[in-house]
């Protein structure tokens, strides 16, 4: 900017910006703020300062010093400037002059902590660059030739024409006056680039080449290695080893007491750090969850009892947590062992609600990899832990369940039973649901279906109260399922008695043929022997050859048979006709549902439509049936 034109803005504005710049690592952007302030009000000691610092942080060390001593002008005693030329000079190397001024701003102001530490580390670097004065002994020889201030002059402006060069050539030659590990501490990052260009060195042929602006590559890598050498030497002074080493001490030593946590803090981070393993579980990061876990638990097993009282209790919960957590992540056997570990803690300090904790983890992992025996006696070691109905009604229906896979179908609905009377005194509907279902379908499985279909019902009223949709469509499926076995069931029974009937209908007709054989057997021989004595004998012998021919029979029949055979032939007798034959067949019939009355009710009804049906037979199936028994 020109001299003649002021930047637009306010003194104080540009401070202020140049400020935030500063504390912010932006000392370009800074420094070209406090030259606008600096061209309003022109040798402000505050913006001297301000761009001092600014020079300083560029590198610019010899602009930095004269804003400095231009701050001082004015005013000899301000501690600003002051503190600035000192800094000033220490980091341009003259730790003596700096000392100087750190002890004269302590002096104006030793509340100031800043002038302190400057005046021990300008302690520190001279005695580092000429070492302790104890250790120096000067010694008087009388052989010591006199040398003239001249020669000496003169000696020591050859040396400084050729150090570098000197310096340059024998720096391959050379062996490092410090080891590596000191050099790799001062050096830092750049402690590679030293070795990459001293391994460079050793290429002879590359060293004898010339790069295109007509310098050669050797001195290019010497210049570079004498570089990194000065930096080194000079942070070697501002900084000793020794001096880092210290700081290092003293810093782990601060950390240390700094590590021991306030009661206040440990109850701040456990209470925090369990929210976050809870709050990541619950929201789908099983993973994230046991990895917040296990750095919790390493923390705080590195705690004493005396920080966290109930550090065994917490142990064992994170146990718990990270099981959780692998059992999300489907991880069943180290969930397993974390959930054993926790009920371990538990029984060990004497936690009923932990132990009652870790057998309700240990069941679920064993219900969840099929080891359903083994679910049920752990959680049947629960059950006197439990506090609550819910809580029971949760334990007896997971129970039943485990029960109802392992095909027991009668504890299934034994304990289906006892968790819907759990859920009942609770007045939980959700678990009244669940219980219902697995009673249902116990009672299924024991082919109690008229049972099943009722607690099916029950469960779809509970459905719909708690306005379940997808369980309302799974209970209807159900019900369509049981419904459709309760038909098949009735069925079969059907068909079963229908079977036992057709038995007995078979065997009372087989007695019906042979009692129509004797019959038709019996008139044969009647006709026959009417037949033959017709011509010879009169009515009278014909009526003796009856009553003959009816004594045979009545022998022959049994004791038992013997009135319906009489009545049967009185109706032959009677009937000449071939209605004889149906009159005869329909009292057989009759005579059949009178014995299968005796039986049961479904039966006689049976048979009586069965009677009705053979009464509106029409006449052409009655005279086929006749052709046919014929």
């Amino acid at each position: 900017m020109a001299e003649g034109s002021a930047p637009t803005g306010t003194f104080p504005g540009f401070m202020t910006e140049g400020t935030l710049l500063y504390r912010r690592g932006e000392y370009g952007k800074a420094l070209a703020c406090f030259n606008n302030a600096l061209q309003l009000r022109a040798g402000d000691k505050h913006g001297l300062v301000a761009r001092s610092r600014c020079y300083l942080k560029l590198g610019d060390t010899q602009s930095s010093l004269k804003d400095a001593e231009a701050s001082l002008q004015s005013d000899k005693t301000f501690p600003e400037g002051l503190y600035q030329k000192a800094e000033a000079l220490y980091t341009m190397g003259d730790f003596e002059f700096a000392l100087v001024f750190y002890h004269r701003g302590c002096e104006l102001r030793p509340e100031l902590q800043k002038f302190r530490l400057g005046i021990q580390k300008s302690h520190e670097a001279i005695i580092n660059c000429i070492g302790s004065p104890s250790s120096v002994k000067l010694k008087n020889k009388e052989d010591l030739c006199f040398i003239s201030r001249q020669a000496e002059s003169k000696k020591a402006d050859q040396k400084l024409q050729i150090k570098l060069t000197k310096d340059q050539k024998c720096t391959k030659k050379k062996e490092p006056a410090r080891n590596q590990k000191t050099e790799r501490q001062l050096l830092g990052e750049l402690y590679a680039d030293k070795a990459y260009l001293e391994k460079l060195l050793k290429d002879e042929d590359l060293m004898k080449s010339v790069t295109k602006q007509g310098m050669k590559v050797e001195d290019v890598v010497l210049g570079g290695i004498a570089y990194l050498d000065t930096r080194a030497e000079f942070w070697q002074q501002q900084k000793p080893i020794y001096a880092r080493v210290r700081e290092r001490r003293l810093r782990q030593q601060k950390w240390v007491r700094e590590k021991k946590p306030k009661p206040a803090e440990v109850a701040r981070y456990i209470v925090k750090s369990m929210e976050d393993i809870d709050m990541l579980l619950t929201g789908d990061c099983p993973k994230e969850s046991c990895k917040k876990a296990e750095r919790v638990l390493k923390t705080i097993e590195g705690w004493s009892e005396d920080e966290v009282p109930n550090k065994k209790e917490l142990i064992g919960n994170l146990h718990s947590c990270i099981g959780n957590a692998q059992f999300e992540m489907g991880r069943m056997e180290a969930a397993l062992k974390s959930h054993k570990m926790d009920l371990e803690f538990a029984r060990q300090n004497n936690l009923p609600d932990a132990v009652s904790r870790a057998l309700d983890n240990i069941g679920r992992v064993y219900a969840r990899t099929g080891k359903f025996q083994q679910a049920i006696d752990t959680w049947e070691e629960k059950i006197p832990l439990a506090k609550s109905s819910l809580e029971k009604t949760w334990l007896f229906h997971e129970v039943g369940r485990c029960y109802l896979e392992l095909g027991k179908a009668e504890e299934a609905q034994n304990y289906g039973e006892k968790s819907l009377q759990s859920a009942m005194e609770e007045g939980d509907a959700e678990w009244q649901l669940h219980a219902s279902v697995l009673l249902a379908q116990a009672q299924e499985k024991l082919k109690d279906y008229r049972s099943a279909i009722t607690n099916f019902e029950k469960a779809l009223e509970k459905a719909k109260l708690v306005h379940s949709d997808a369980a309302q469509k799974a209970i209807i499926a159900a019900l369509d399922d049981v419904s459709r076995s309760f038909i098949e069931d009735l069925k079969e029974r059907e068909r079963e008695k229908e079977a036992r009937a057709s038995k007995d209908r078979d065997f009372s007709g087989e007695n019906a043929e042979e009692d129509n054989s004797e019959g038709q057997e019996s008139e044969q021989s009647s006709e026959s022997q009417r037949g033959e004595k017709e011509d010879a004998e009169s009515e009278k012998e014909q009526g003796n050859e009856r009553e003959e021919l009816s004594e045979q029979d009545e022998k022959e029949e049994s004791k038992e048979e013997r009135s319906e055979r009489e009545e049967e032939e009185s109706e032959r007798e009677e009937e000449e006709s071939k209605g004889e034959e149906e009159e005869s067949e329909r009292k057989e019939g009759s005579e059949r549902e009178e014995e299968e009355r005796k039986g049961e009710e479904e039966e006689n009804e049976r048979k009586e439509g069965s009677e009705r049906e053979e009464e509106e037979i029409g006449d052409d199936e009655k005279e086929r049936f006749d052709f046919l028994s014929g």
